[in-house]
């Protein structure tokens, strides 16, 4: 009873499973390791098919019909799968929308402004105050210290930094660790209020309504830019348009101003496709997402620089949007447990957040990473996650077995 490890997934790698009860024969054994739908033509001795996945579920279509198999468990389908003829098998793993987060406690009651997450660990800044705060799971926290009592507004990681950014003030502050930061100096005092990583730069805007900008190749000193108008510049992020490294900033107002740069140290002007208060912007799978405060409105882009409008389900004070695992996912701080969660940018559905004070105070930044979406609250100790956690890999078996079930 030989087994093949013929054809494998291009995304994923062959692997090894125990044959079912009845299985005469495997036909294929593959693994998903990656957010994608796995087809292929397969052939097999006559018998019916037997499906298998391991470790996580799986919907795998034998034959034009679908059949759900759970995590660690066998599926006798009716379908058979003869010698010489060829049957289309389509593998995809299962993904679990955010659609209900659940509450988590920070390390203090503080206004807890920004979160991210890298090498990891989940790091999270707050306003006034020296608390930071770090967790290795997002559902449990521990305090850190900051350098200053700072505003201190968002935090990205790159190349082994954490880097935090603040209001009305020149200090920053970076991380090699999420745990312990050292100060640093932006090159002007000034609203700082979005960061990202990209292509071997932090860039900051600011949201004082100047042309100030700036950008690090190493997260620990700093060079001024300027972006291409005067505006409340609020969100930044970082992405590809095919193959080219393109920033995208957005500005609060309300305006249509936005801007774009392939280099993270010179800006372009771009329009948005509403004047609105845009507050965040990020990218995921080919797409730009803007979001505003006090409306249902947001805006996609598939290039960074031309943009689509698409519908909330919500009127709230969208403040920040993040993507991981194939959804976008956006908080809004007007102390609601609304939220919202997409798939492509362009249609949206509510999502659910925790009720308590960390709903009453407003989420203010979101993050993904290790399979967890994580928010955070703005004066309060209650913060959220959802967990999306061991989804992949997804290894599958298609096995032939006798021709009538036992």
């Amino acid at each position: 009873m030989g087994q093949s490890t013929f054809p494998v997934p291009s995304s994923g790698s062959s692997t090894s499973t125990v044959l079912p009860v009845n299985a005469s024969s495997v036909i294929l054994d593959g693994s998903l390791t990656s957010a994608s739908t796995y087809t292929t033509t397969v052939n097999g001795n006559g018998g019916i098919a037997y499906l298998t996945a391991t470790d996580n579920p799986a919907t795998i279509t034998v034959g034009g019909t679908a059949y759900s198999v759970p995590a660690n468990s066998t599926v006798a389908t009716t379908a058979v799968v003869g010698s010489g003829v060829s049957t289309t098998v389509a593998a995809t793993y299962a993904q679990t929308a955010p659609a209900t987060f659940t509450g988590s406690t920070m390390s203090s009651s503080s206004s807890w402004l920004g979160v991210a997450f890298g090498n990891g660990y989940f790091v999270a800044v707050a306003a006034g105050t020296t608390a930071g705060a770090y967790s290795t799971n997002g559902t449990t926290w521990s305090a850190s210290t900051m350098p200053s009592s700072s505003t201190w507004e968002r935090v990205a990681y790159g190349n082994g930094y954490f880097v935090a950014t603040a209001f009305r003030t020149t200090a920053g502050a970076y991380s090699t660790n999420g745990t312990t930061w050292t100060a640093s100096t932006m090159p002007s005092a000034s609203d700082w209020y979005g960061v990202t990583y990209g292509n071997g730069y932090f860039v900051a805007v600011q949201g004082a309504g100047t042309t100030a900008g700036a950008y690090s190749t190493n997260g620990t000193s700093w060079t001024a830019s300027t972006m291409p108008s005067t505006a409340l510049w609020f969100g930044v992020t970082y992405g590809l348009v095919g193959a080219t490294p393109t920033y995208v900033a957005v500005a609060s107002g309300p305006t249509t101003a936005g801007a774009y740069s392939t280099n993270g140290t010179s800006w372009t002007a771009m329009t948005m496709a509403s004047s609105l208060n845009w507050k965040a912007v990020a990218y995921g799978n080919g797409t730009y997402v803007a979001v505003a405060q006090n409306t249902t409105t947001s805006n996609y882009s598939t290039n960074g620089t031309s943009w689509s409008t698409s519908t909330m389900p919500s009127t709230s004070a969208w403040i920040s949007v993040t993507y991981g695992n194939g959804y976008f996912v956006a908080v809004q701080a007007s102390g609601t447990t609304a939220g919202a969660y997409s798939t492509n940018g362009s249609t949206w559905t509510a999502v659910t957040m925790p009720t308590g004070a960390g709903s009453t105070a407003g989420w203010w930044g979101v993050t993904y990473g290790a399979g967890y979406f994580v928010a955070v609250p703005n004066g309060a100790s209650a913060g959220a996650y959802f967990a999306q956690s061991a989804l992949l890999p997804v290894n599958f078996g298609i096995y032939n077995g006798p021709t009538t079930i036992n």
